[in-house]
């Protein structure tokens, strides 16, 4: 933008000069012959009367006193024929000149200057005056490098005040884009510098507003969000003790398992809402996949359903915390439960990821996705809210990873992988 500035001015400045500069150098030409006309028309004006009131010998030492003092040549011609002065022809535009007119005329070399004098006895005397070319132009080659030495200075001192006017202008934008996009990656105490033309403070505040806003409006959402999941914690209270009054003890562990679950999802809640932004947490995905895939086949088996595990074996290093990857996974499996009939077989690969991290699949042999673009953009394509799904794509996000929806093997039901970054390691 400063270049396209720049060189707006510089195209406004040169045509604004231009147009200047050529009558200007017009009008200067002009002036310089016309002055060194004029001289030669004194000079041979100053000898008209003397050329009525003198003889010959007085008019021919005159006009030799003029051609040593003057540049420009005089001759008389007399009635007789006779030529005083500098050696001319008697041009077509001498013998008009005769007949008592005076007139300019153009030869190859320059312009004759002619008077017709009556008066005399013997009839019309014409003094002819000549200017060269090179008179007509002497000084004028001086006067237009000077005229070009100022639209020079004129035009660089426009691009300086453009270069100043672009620097006014761009480095408060500049400074807006790089607070606009820490404001974008999450750094929320981002703020600009309130500078630069009233237009621009006044964008600058807007944005500080802005900021401002976001700010408030996040803190509150993670205030609302800690202050409900802390309230889950005295049903969960609650759960616990009936579970503990179970007289059957496979149930009351089965129980008890539950509401650790539930507790444990609160407590990482509670967490992620006090403590938002980036984490340099990091788990092994082989431990935490066998982990909540163990406590997902004790629910498969009571619905009789088919859970085929291939998990890679360990370590597999992601950049994420065991509560998120575990949060994940149970989205996933969760979803296979809530979308899929009893008795529908589901299977867990999990497997290293090209350049670094690790690859989750989690297939089952359901009715399948109906639009997975409609899971790519974010959203369920049946009656769920899609908060599940929400869970996974942001945990794979942070890691620096991606999920994909598809079908499974055959084109028989639905494929999510997720896909987790490795964790940044800075080599000592």
């Amino acid at each position: 933008m400063r270049a396209r500035l720049t060189l707006l001015v510089a195209a406004t400045a040169a045509l604004i000069l231009l147009v200047f500069s050529v009558p200007l150098a017009i009008l200067l030409r002009n002036t310089t012959a016309e002055r060194a006309v004029d001289g030669a028309q004194r000079d041979a004006q100053s000898l008209a009367s003397l050329i009525v009131t003198s003889d010959k010998a007085t008019v021919e030492a005159q006009v030799a006193n003029l051609n040593v003092a003057s540049d420009h040549p005089i001759t008389v011609f007399w009635p007789d024929g006779a030529v005083i002065g500098a050696d001319a022809p008697r041009s077509t535009a001498v013998e008009l000149a005769a007949t008592g007119q005076s007139l300019t005329a153009e030869t190859e070399a320059g312009r004759e200057i002619l008077f017709g004098v009556e008066g005399r006895p013997e009839g019309t005397v014409v003094i002819r005056t000549y200017v060269a070319d090179a008179q007509l132009t002497a000084g004028l080659g001086r006067s237009l490098l000077l005229l070009g030495a100022i639209a020079v200075v004129l035009l660089g001192f426009g691009l300086l005040l453009a270069s100043r006017l672009a620097r006014v202008l761009l480095v408060p934008l500049a400074d807006m884009a790089a607070v606009s996009n820490r404001l974008a990656s999450g750094d929320l105490e981002a703020r600009a510098s309130v500078s630069g033309p009233a237009e621009l403070r006044r964008v600058g505040t807007a944005l500080n507003t802005l900021a401002d806003r976001i700010r408030e409006l996040l803190e509150a959402e993670r205030e609302r969000v800690a202050d409900l999941s802390h309230r889950l914690r005295t049903p969960l209270t609650v759960l616990r003790l009936e579970a503990e009054t179970l007289a059957n003890p496979a149930e009351r562990e089965t129980v008890d398992q539950a509401v650790g679950e539930v507790e444990r999802a609160v407590n990482a809640a509670i967490r992620d809402a006090r403590n938002p932004g980036p984490s340099d947490a990091e788990c092994d995905a082989a431990a935490v996949v066998a982990d909540r895939v163990e406590f997902w086949s004790a629910l498969a088996e009571d619905t009789e359903r088919e859970c085929r595990a291939h998990l890679a074996p360990g370590p597999l290093p992601v950049r994420l915390s065991d509560e998120e990857l575990a949060a994940a996974m149970d989205a996933l499996l969760a979803n296979v439960f809530a979308h899929t009939p009893d008795g529908t077989a589901f299977e867990v690969r999990l497997g290293p990821r090209h350049g670094g991290g690790a690859a989750v699949d989690v297939v089952d042999e359901g009715p399948g996705l109906s639009n997975p673009a409609v899971f790519e953009r974010g959203r369920s394509d049946g009656g769920s809210t899609g908060l599940g799904l929400d869970i996974a794509r942001r945990a794979a996000a942070s890691s620096g990873g991606q999920i994909f929806f598809g079908q499974g093997p055959g084109g028989r039901g639905a494929l999510i992988r997720l896909e987790l970054g490795a964790p940044d390691r800075t080599i000592p």
